[in-house]
């Protein structure tokens, strides 16, 4: 599935084609999820097919967006907990100190390098590859476990991704192995 613009608005078409890939695989579903409601979302689809899938969310670092808090609020993440998601809270896997530097020094570092080259398939790809790398360093995957991995454009999802993890010291050993959707946005080409 390709969807016209990035976004929000795609949401429930990507949580709908990850949950039936998931299923067909019996795979983990992991989620980016700053504010907990994405998350919560994908848990009322897996509910509502019925399905037995494991999700983990992945909320990023603590002070990303609010210094010294994160953007989850406590009555959302133990929503969360209490549908039985294991929440990830971890630096950037593909940015993490190296941002820092690079903002300070500027250049390029290679840990950028990746990430800006997954953006080349939209944002999406690279949060749905990097929040796969971050529940891998967290310890909540297997080795070599495919997963249905979710990202996206600013708010909600819009790219699902069906990838075999690594962690962050193996990254170039992560596999996609399926694009199961993504954005395709349209902007003006100059000559």
């Amino acid at each position: 599935m390709v969807f016209s613009t990035a976004g929000k608005q795609n949401t429930a078409d990507t949580i709908a084609l990850a949950v039936s890939r998931a299923q067909a695989l019996n795979a983990p579903l992991i989620v980016s999820t700053y504010t907990g409601e994405t998350g919560l979302t994908l848990v009322k689809a897996v509910k509502d097919a019925g399905a037995d899938l494991s999700i983990i969310a992945v909320r990023g670092t603590f002070g990303f967006h609010i210094p010294g808090a994160f953007k989850m609020p406590a009555e959302t993440e133990q929503q969360l907990l209490d549908a039985g998601v294991e929440i990830v809270s971890a630096a950037h896997a593909l940015s993490g100190a190296e941002r820092s530097i690079s903002k300070k020094f500027g250049g390029a570092y290679p840990v950028e390098i990746i990430a800006h080259t997954l953006r080349m398939f939209g944002q999406g790809t690279k949060v749905a590859v990097e929040c796969a790398i971050m529940a891998y360093d967290a310890g909540l995957l297997e080795p070599g476990t495919p997963v249905v991995s979710l990202g996206g454009t600013g708010t909600g999802v819009d790219t699902a991704l069906v990838i075999t993890p690594a962690g962050s010291a193996q990254v170039l050993d992560v596999k996609i192995h399926e694009v199961l959707c993504l954005p395709f946005e349209k902007k003006a080409v100059k000559a």
